[in-house]
């Protein structure tokens, strides 16, 4: 059985898709961009601060369906500039330590409303 998960403190989709998923103990979250949900934007600054809020959306969704980053077993990271990559992966480390999930990272050609970075997750009860 699979069930929708939205948390009000994540931006909400900006297109026909749900925050999350929930399916047989899996939760499957859609890739977060730097939203804040205060004023609808993306958090000023850069790779790092967009990350920050991207990481902290993703949190909300967690919680929302009673998990935490702990509980996360695979991530997408993707990065409108490769070059980014140490900086978003400096950020990341705070979010993920010990047991860190599995992870892709790379660099698309152009991400939803200019982000410079989306992540997306896959976390397990």
């Amino acid at each position: 059985m699979k069930k929708v998960i939205n948390s009000p403190k994540a931006p909400k989709a900006i297109g026909p898709y749900s925050q999350a998923i929930e399916a047989n103990g899996t939760l499957y979250i859609s890739g977060q961009l730097p939203v804040d949900v205060n004023t609808g934007k993306f958090v000023e600054g850069g790779i790092k601060e967009q990350t920050e809020q991207s990481l902290k959306n993703i949190g909300y969704i967690l919680e929302e369906a009673g998990l935490a980053y702990a509980n996360v077993v695979k991530t997408t990271c993707l990065l409108s500039d490769i070059a980014n990559f140490a900086a978003m992966n400096e950020v990341y480390a705070k979010y993920f330590t010990g047991e860190c999930p599995a992870r892709a990272a790379f660099a698309v050609k152009d991400l939803p409303l200019g982000a410079l970075v989306e992540i997306e997750v896959v976390a397990v009860k």
